[in-house]
């Protein structure tokens, strides 16, 4: 898969995608988006709360995973509209998580590339599989199914 040679969006575009605020926001560009896979990028700061003696924690992983799903529904919401108006995101939530596998944890100042693939969409479950790596190398992969919320 190509990406471009910069994000579709970043920064405060991303920020309005998603549920998550400051200080929980772990991704910052949105690299690629199709039907059924999203990549987004998040650099890591010292200042994270998922940072600890120089390293994002596997909490910072497992979130980011979950928020690059979240940004993928985001953005493909963000481009409908119904009667001539904007259709907000659901909210998710993280229902499990299968098969994690953390390689090593990235130290602050990577950024994280992560590509989540949407397996199957069953009602209001979609079954992801999530991998993040740092300049190419996979740090982690997992599993996970994310619930939406029904308004």
């Amino acid at each position: 898969m190509t990406l471009t040679a910069k994000p579709i969006i970043e920064g405060a575009d991303v920020s309005i995608l998603i549920p998550q605020k400051p200080p929980i926001e772990m991704v910052d560009k949105l690299w690629l988006h199709n039907e059924t896979t999203t990549i987004s990028g998040f650099t890591i700061k010292n200042e994270n709360i998922f940072c600890e003696n120089g390293a994002f924690s596997e909490f910072g992983i497992i979130e980011n995973i979950a928020q690059t799903a979240a940004l993928g529904v985001g953005y493909m919401i963000s481009q409908m509209e119904k009667n001539g108006e904007k259709v907000i995101a659901p909210v998710g939530y993280i229902g499990a998580i299968k098969r994690l596998i953390i390689h090593q944890l990235p130290k602050v100042g990577s950024e994280l590339r992560t590509e989540v693939v949407i397996q199957q969409v069953v009602f209001d479950v979609t079954i992801i599989t999530g991998k993040t790596t740092v300049n190419g190398e996979t740090i982690a992969e997992c599993e996970m199914k994310i619930f939406l919320k029904k308004d």
